[in-house]
C-alpha cells in the first residue's frame, strides 16, 4: 500500500482551480488504487511550527553538535513531526496558486520547515549538496489568473521555476507539472475551457501517477 502525501496551497476551497484539478487527479487515482492511501495536508489550515528562536536555536545546537534545552527541543520534535509526515509518503500532489508572481507564503513556510539539512539534503565540502528524498513521483498542479508561458511574461513566473527547484534540491527530481492558465485574465469562457483541459490530463495521469 502506497500513501499519497497532498500538499493544498490554497485556502479557497472548492473555487480554487488548482484544488479541483488535484481532486479530479486523486478521485482517479483512488478509483485505480483503491488499497492506497491518500493524505491531505491544507497548509491554511495547518499549525506550522513557527521558524523562530527556539526552534533556529535547536537547529544551530545540531548543526555545532552541542545540546539543547527542553523547549527547544520540544519546538524541534514540532519541525520533526512535519518533515517525517513528508518523507514518510510515497507519492506527491502539489496544488499551487500563483501570488505575487511566486508561491503562496504559508507554502513557502512549510519548505523554510521542511528543508533541514540530514533529513531532507546533506552536504558533503567534496559533492555539495544531495537530496535524500528520492526515486518519488510528483505532480505539481499550477493555477494562474494571466498566462505566463512564454514570452515577456515568462520571466515573471517565480511560482513553478522555485517549486521544481526546491523539490529537485530535496532530491525530487522531475516533476510533472499540470498549468491552469489564465484563470482571470482570459475571461469566464476561457477560464473553464483550460480548466476542463487540466482535469482531463489530470485523469490521464492517474493511470500511471
Amino acid at each position: 500500500m502506497a500513501q499519497v502525501l497532498h500538499v493544498s496551497a490554497s485556502p479557497r476551497g472548492d473555487r480554487s482551480k488548482s484544488l479541483q484539478v488535484a481532486f479530479a487527479l486523486l478521485e482517479e487515482y483512488g478509483l485505480r488504487h483503491p488499497e492506497d492511501d491518500v493524505v491531505h495536508r491544507d497548509l491554511f489550515a495547518a499549525e506550522l511550527p513557527p521558524f523562530d528562536g527556539p526552534v533556529l536555536q535547536a537547529k544551530y545546537n545540531i548543526l555545532h553538535g552541542q545540546e539543547s534545552a527542553e523547549t527547544e527541543r520540544e519546538a524541534w520534535r514540532a519541525v520533526e513531526s512535519v518533515i517525517e509526515e513528508f518523507t514518510s509518503a510515497d507519492k506527491y500532489v502539489f496544488s499551487v496558486p500563483m501570488w505575487n508572481f511566486g508561491i503562496p507564503y504559508k507554502l513557502k513556510h512549510y519548505f523554510d520547515v521542511l528543508v533541514q539539512p540530514g533529513y531532507t539534503f546533506s552536504f558533503d565540502p567534496e559533492k555539495g549538496y544531495s537530496g535524500l528524498v528520492t526515486g518519488k513521483p510528483v505532480v505539481a498542479i499550477y493555477a494562474r489568473g494571466g498566462e505566463y508561458a512564454s514570452g515577456d511574461a515568462a520571466r515573471l513566473d517565480l511560482q513553478k521555476p522555485y517549486l521544481e527547484t526546491i523539490l529537485a534540491f530535496v532530491g525530487l527530481a522531475g516533476v510533472h507539472s499540470i498549468v491552469i492558465e489564465p484563470t482571470l485574465a482570459g475571461g469566464p469562457d476561457v477560464a473553464e475551457a483550460r480548466l476542463e483541459q487540466a482535469i482531463a490530463e489530470a485523469k490521464r495521469l492517474a493511470e500511471s501517477f
